[in-house]
């Protein structure tokens, strides 16, 4: 029944799961039991990229058809054991000087935000107290564009990013773009980050102009891909790796292969859609994490 409450022990955490059969996804009847059941089996892959980062929510207590909410704050009730970093919060539109952030070091934590239905999952390019360790871009298309777009304009950043000896992990947002995840020093600051992101997406503006837009007006943007360099802010936050995302299906931003990239960048007949939660557990069976190399550090990145 729909109110039943079950307690259940998680290393060695006590917790209380209510409304299992509640369907979340109503297009596909994903209930509240298979987001614990995704989140608890991804936990192992997902866990390491969410280890020490200030975590926004987004809340579907009644299902991705129903009236959603952005979480930063803890939510009451909170229990004792879920590890809380107080954080300042500038420009805060509640007035609040600071924020005291949930971080989802171990699986008690994922569990307990499954069972609150926070769906999405979304972190800063920054652990607590450090500077970036990631730096992001966002490819953004502007229909008619799509995924084959972001795909081309993927491989074309991978190059010029490896020139300058950054290497680039390419993952789906899960809905209809993509990210470029690269592994970074940890020793430079937000706006030195996004400026080098900024930079490169004018240089490949200027070399694809009728591909690549990096210009944030939205009437640039039809039947181009947008490469939104500002998501490196060090107010902004970017959908983690593994995280289900709200629409008709249980779809997951999911790392993809560089081949899987470039067969769809160098064939218009091959396709690449969202993965669902079922297919990316598949996925890391066959490929483990293919975003493992962000946790092991990168460069510095070149100032001019």
């Amino acid at each position: 029944m729909s109110g039943e409450r079950l307690r259940v022990e998680v290393e060695g955490r006590s917790l209380e799961l209510s409304n299992l059969d509640k369907v979340l996804y109503p297009d596909v009847g994903f209930t509240k039991g298979e987001v614990i059941d995704y989140y608890t089996r991804i936990a192992p892959v997902l866990l390491p990229h969410l280890r020490d980062r200030a975590l926004t929510r987004i809340r579907y207590p009644n299902g991705v058809t129903g009236t959603s909410f952005f979480e930063k704050n803890r939510p009451a009730a909170t229990p004792d054991w879920v590890r809380v970093a107080t954080l300042p919060a500038p420009g805060s539109t509640r007035g609040r000087e600071t924020i005291d952030y949930v971080v989802a070091d171990d699986l008690p934590t994922l569990v307990w935000l499954a069972n609150l239905a926070a769906l999405e999952l979304h972190t800063p390019q920054w652990r607590i107290g450090a500077h970036p360790d990631t730096m992001v871009v966002d490819l953004d298309p502007g229909p008619p564009a799509g995924l084959r777009e972001c795909c081309q304009v993927a491989v074309l950043m991978r190059d010029r990013l490896a020139d300058d000896g950054v290497a680039a992990y390419p993952k789906t947002s899960g809905k209809k773009g993509m990210q470029l995840c690269c592994p970074v020093a940890g020793t430079q600051s937000a706006e030195v980050v996004s400026e080098y992101a900024h930079r490169i997406a004018r240089e490949l503006e200027r070399t694809h102009p009728k591909l690549v837009v990096s210009r944030m007006a939205k009437n640039l943007r039809p039947g181009k891909v947008f490469i939104d360099w500002s998501q490196n802010n060090a107010a902004k936050t970017t959908v983690a790796p593994y995280s289900l995302r709200a629409g008709p299906a249980p779809s997951v931003s999911t790392p993809l292969t560089w081949d899987e990239v470039e067969a769809v960048a160098a064939d218009g007949r091959r396709r690449l859609r969202p993965f669902t939660a079922a297919e990316v557990l598949t996925r890391v069976d066959e490929y483990g994490d293919l975003l493992a190399p962000l946790l092991d550090g990168g460069p510095e990145l070149p100032t001019r």
